[in-house]
């Protein structure tokens, strides 16, 4: 039996800068005239951080062109999820993983499955293992 909630697309701000264009009339032009000028200045907005984070440690069961691996949250908001690995997981990278929800947790007979596709947004090194943090783009949740 599967539950289908799916998220596509991102309201959430992007990974790229976000470029915004602001006006200014402080150059004049030959004829001394204001002149109005475009300056564009550069604002990121990390998808991972655009959103309450929760402590919560889950299995979660990562597969990605670095390879597959398991391990478990650090913590999860409603954009993403933080996890550590052995990998590489590069920026901009793709990323299928599934995070095992305890049957008690969510109130169910048996355990959930949330099937979750996402991007990595950023990666860090710490304690020897590569942290990375992933948006989710879309997700589906299976009872088993």
């Amino acid at each position: 039996m599967s539950d289908q909630c799916r998220t596509t697309g991102s309201g959430n701000p992007g990974v790229s800068a976000e470029t915004r264009k602001e006006s200014s009339s402080s150059v004049a032009d030959k004829s001394g005239k204001p002149e109005k000028t475009e300056r564009r200045t550069s604002r990121r907005y990390p998808d991972m951080q655009s959103a309450v984070r929760f402590p919560i440690k889950l299995p979660i069961s990562v597969k990605s062109k670095s390879g597959d691996s398991a391990t478990q949250t650090q913590n999860i908001s409603a954009n993403g999820v933080l996890f550590q690995v052995d990998a590489e997981m590069p920026v901009g990278s793709m990323v299928d993983f599934t995070i095992s929800l305890p049957a008690e947790v969510v109130g169910a007979e048996a355990d959930v499955q949330l099937d979750c596709r996402g991007r990595v947004v950023r990666n860090f090194e710490e304690g020897g293992r590569r942290g990375v943090g992933v948006v989710i783009d879309e997700y589906r949740f299976e009872r088993h």
